[in-house]
């Protein structure tokens, strides 16, 4: 075969090959699968042959290549929120009445999607064709999988027709019940061959959800395709001005070539919504893939932008979760965690049960008064559920079943681990125990001090702690930027390669930004979203360390109660010792600066009401870059008020002060010198 035939066979069988993977996403296959398979390995073959006619686009690609070392994180170009969840129709009406409140409308239409239980995934393309699929991860930043997405026959290579220069697509990966049966059937068949050789057997699949995510973490794109996996798009994640709603994003995405289920719907109020909802509690059953619950979003576009986003959900997105599986199972046993806060969880251990598609054995009891909530008695027959489906709770007891000896459940009084007595603050239900040099507290600090949103050190594992904890080589987190080569000798299966890389990953989280490092030293009450306020407000580690607990209260969305725990912790001894570490080590203590330009020239803010064209946050960053400061009270020496929809109080003192007031508009004319 001459390159030119060769090349005209190439583009025919890829054309057909794409054709035909459109009729097997619809259900409507033309030929069979081992028909399929042959015209599949004669592309393969031809693009082996000529490599010159091997593209990206090319359907071989889905077949999968070399297995890889390892995934790259990558960062998202805009985090990928989870959903705040509801369970009962009052949540669903009060989600609706904040919504017309926050826009002062009286209706809003929703689109309604079924929920399905699979792996969010982030898709972009460049120019129509697939250039990088990334994996939820902690919402900031996922895996690289690409290579494992090109196997997947519903995920499009190269997008048909117009589409814009960058598109970002979000989706669910998920395996098919069919698939699930068949993945499993295989495993059996396999271990029969297994069990005849007197080898190991091989685990069947516990659940689709759970065989999708662990098909999709593999190194070997080959093994990916064998799963047979598939993905539902649910969201335009880039922007494109052409699509004003919702309903309109999941047409174009159909006609891109996108597999869209067909069971969403817009409804014209709540009502209707919760129709909807009823209406798939029994049917969703019958689907080829499983499903937990119905996702509400707010249809319009421009409405979006304006409801804006929380921390780690979108305001305009809620989820309907349908009621949990149940089952009933003895309890056996309980034991208590101890967490890196010193906080005390009790967990139940409980006969091996069934519980949607998993076998659960442990609950959480979550503190003692849950415990005396439920009366437990040890071999109580209790109930279980899976919380959202997720998590497994116990909702009950069957006292019926109770025996006469059964002894009820006392909380214990000291630390399982170090056997310090527990404190327990009154109006609080949780035990705490508060020695320091507890085992797994010193563990718990250090796992969250390396953790991804925080110091990033990748290379340092439960395992790795744990040793380097039991040797002594490390007390604290501070005491791993003075390891050395020859301590890291010590540890079990650590060869040179894995101690260059463990010195190399805390090497560079010396470089981790201020916010980041505020996050990693683990105080109570402080998650990411207030680290970067207190790393805004005070920009550097000795700053906060000196503010009042009055000064820190009175930051925009941080409160007394963080006031109090940011206080606590820099008036500890032991936290100094340990924050001396640590600036010894070169850790960065101190904001950087950014470009600041001087429109605003030092003049001090107060912002107020609703807005419409900024966020809160926004605002105050647009302030800060551009030279001015954020108050949060007013007081004679600010200099302007912005005031929003229903500024109340403060516009009030304001005027009376002679204090100059802006509107929104005002304020984007300012910053913009117009």
């Amino acid at each position: 075969m001459t390159f030119k035939e060769a090349e005209k066979r190439v583009e025919e069988l890829s054309k057909l090959l794409n054709k035909l993977d459109i009729k097997y996403r619809e259900g409507t296959p033309d030929i069979s699968d081992q028909e399929y398979d042959d015209l599949m390995n004669e592309l393969i073959l031809l693009e082996k042959n000529h490599t010159s006619l091997l593209k990206v686009t090319s359907p071989s690609q889905r077949v999968g290549g070399e297995p890889s070392k390892n995934f790259e994180n990558v960062a998202h170009n805009l985090p990928m929120l989870s959903l705040s969840n509801t369970y009962d129709k009052e949540d669903l009406i009060d989600f609706n009445d904040r919504i017309k409140k926050d826009l002062t409308i009286d209706e809003v239409e929703y689109v309604c999607e079924l929920k399905y239980d699979g792996v969010a995934l982030s898709l972009t393309y460049e120019n129509g064709i697939l250039v990088r699929a990334v994996t939820r991860g902690d919402g900031v930043k996922g895996d690289d999988i690409t290579r494992n997405a090109r196997t997947i026959k519903s995920i499009p290579l190269q997008i048909l027709g117009d589409c814009p220069p960058i598109l970002e697509v979000r989706g669910e990966v998920f395996m098919s019940k069919t698939s699930f049966e068949k993945n499993n059937i295989k495993i059996s068949e396999e271990n029969e061959i297994r069990r005849s050789k007197g080898n190991k057997e091989q685990p069947l699949l516990a659940n689709p959800r759970n065989a999708a995510a662990g098909a999709l973490k593999q190194l070997d794109p080959k093994k990916v395709s064998e799963k047979q996996l598939d993905m539902y798009a649910y969201q335009i994640a880039s922007e494109d001005e052409k699509i004003t709603s919702h309903f309109e994003g999941l047409e174009a995405l159909k006609n891109w070539g996108f597999n869209i289920p067909d069971t969403f719907e817009v409804r014209s109020d709540i009502d209707e919504v919760w129709d909807y909802i009823n209406q798939w509690s029994e049917k969703r059953k019958d689907l080829p893939l499983e499903t937990d619950g119905v996702v509400i979003k707010v249809n319009k576009m421009e409405l979006h932008n304006k409801l804006g986003n929380t921390a780690k959900s979108p305001r305009w997105a809620i989820a309907y979760k349908y009621k949990a599986e149940a089952a009933k199972t003895p309890l056996l046993s309980i034991t208590y965690q101890v967490g890196r806060t010193g906080a005390i969880t009790p967990v139940a251990n409980l006969a091996p049960v069934q519980l949607a598609g998993t076998t659960v054995r442990r609950a959480s009891l979550h503190n003692a008064n849950e415990i005396e909530r439920l009366d437990l008695h040890y071999e109580d027959i209790v109930y279980v559920e899976k919380g959202g489906e997720i998590i497994p709770k116990i909702t009950g007891v069957d006292k019926l079943a109770r025996k006469e000896s059964a002894k009820k459940v006392e909380y214990i009084s000291h630390c399982p681990s170090c056997n310090s007595e527990l404190e327990r603050k009154e109006g609080e239900a949780q035990h705490y125990c508060r020695n320091w040099e507890c085992i797994p507290q010193i563990k718990g600090r250090i796992q969250h001090f390396v953790s991804r949103k925080a110091m990033n050190i990748d290379s340092l594992g439960g395992e790795t702690i744990d040793q380097l904890i039991k040797i002594g080589l490390i007390k604290d987190a501070g005491d791993l930027y003075s390891l050395k080569p020859e301590d890291l000798n010590q540890l079990d299966r650590f060869g040179d390669k894995s101690i260059s890389k463990l010195l190399a990953g805390i090497e560079e989280s010396k470089n981790i930004p201020y916010e980041q490092v505020i996050f990693a030293l683990g105080i109570r009450s402080v998650g990411s979203t207030i680290s970067e306020k207190l790393a805004e407000a005070f920009t550097t580690i000795d700053a906060l360390a000196d503010a009042s607990e009055e000064e820190i209260a009175e930051l925009y969305d941080v409160g007394g109660t963080v006031a109090v725990e940011v206080k606590k912790f820099f008036n500890s001894e032991l936290q100094l010792f340990f924050l001396e570490k640590l600036k010894n080590a070169g850790i960065k203590f101190e904001l950087e600066k950014q470009d600041v330009k001087d429109t605003l020239d030092g003049k001090s803010f107060v912002c107020t009401g609703k807005f419409s064209i900024y966020s809160r946050n926004e605002m105050h960053a647009e302030i800060k870059k551009n030279g001015g400061s954020v108050k949060t009270s007013i007081t004679k020496n600010v200099d302007y008020l912005v005031a929003g929809e229903k500024a109340g109080s403060k516009l009030k003192k304001a005027t009376e002060l002679g204090i100059t007031i802006l509107t929104e508009d005002d304020f984007a004319k300012m910053i913009t010198n117009e």
